[in-house]
């Protein structure tokens, strides 16, 4: 098949899922486990000015596979820009990292089914995010070669993902992402911290200007008082 005609194949898949293939809606909390998770992740790629393209509900299409769209996934060194679908035959790799997020529904899917369809896959990480229960699960493969996971352990509650260079927790029904010591955000947190930290430092200059306004009518009356005193003598 020369370049010309696989373009044509490659143009001509969906790039959507039918009903059948889709899991049923799940609602608000399945829906801003996803995107809130995949916001933080576009604004520290963006800010660290690497090329990872991250999607949401993405058909992919592997060889001989039959299609299917993870909640989010990332892939390293690829320019990241506008996809309708993932065609690994095409892009010339397949997926390095892979989220789903369970809410309610068979279990099974993600926490069994995914684990050996993904592994079997070549995807070397996968991470479960399960809001019914509010705590993660995470799957690695040991060699690029290997085609079964381990399940990883968290550190101090964290679990660290090698493919992405950061470390993922659940606190207070909340999915939290650290880069070191420093803790990611969405863009919208960003923005309400930062009008926080100058409400709090204009009510600081507002407090230091009425401290020092009154210290000056003391020094005002002081001095009155003073000339006062003085015109007495």
């Amino acid at each position: 098949m020369g370049p010309e005609e696989r373009a044509r194949v490659v143009e001509s898949l969906p790039g959507e899922v039918t009903w059948d293939e889709m899991a049923m809606p799940e609602g608000d909390k399945h829906f801003r486990g996803k995107v809130r998770a995949l916001k933080m992740l576009e604004s520290y790629f963006r800010y660290q000015r690497r090329k990872v393209y991250l999607g949401a509900e993405l058909p992919i299409y592997y060889p001989g596979e039959r299609r299917f769209a993870p909640d989010l996934l990332a892939m390293l060194d690829v320019e990241p820009h506008e996809r309708e679908k993932w065609v690994v035959s095409h892009e010339g790799k397949g997926l390095d990292w892979v989220l789903e997020v369970h809410v309610g529904g068979d279990r099974k899917k993600d926490a069994e089914y995914n684990v050996e369809r993904y592994a079997r896959l070549g995807i070397p990480e996968y991470f479960i995010y399960d809001r019914s229960r509010e705590r993660l699960e995470a799957y690695r493969l040991p060699t690029p070669e290997a085609r079964q996971y381990t399940r990883l352990e968290p550190r101090q509650g964290r679990y660290v993902s090698e493919v992405l260079g950061l470390e993922f927790e659940v606190v207070d029904e909340e999915l939290r992402v650290w880069a070191g010591n420093a803790l990611l955000f969405e863009p919208e947190e960003l923005l309400d911290r930062t009008r926080e930290k100058l409400d709090q430092a204009q009510h600081r200059a507002d407090d230091e200007a009425l401290r020092r306004e009154a210290a000056e009518r003391r020094l005002a009356e002081l001095q009155a008082e003073l000339e006062r005193l003085q015109r007495r003598q």
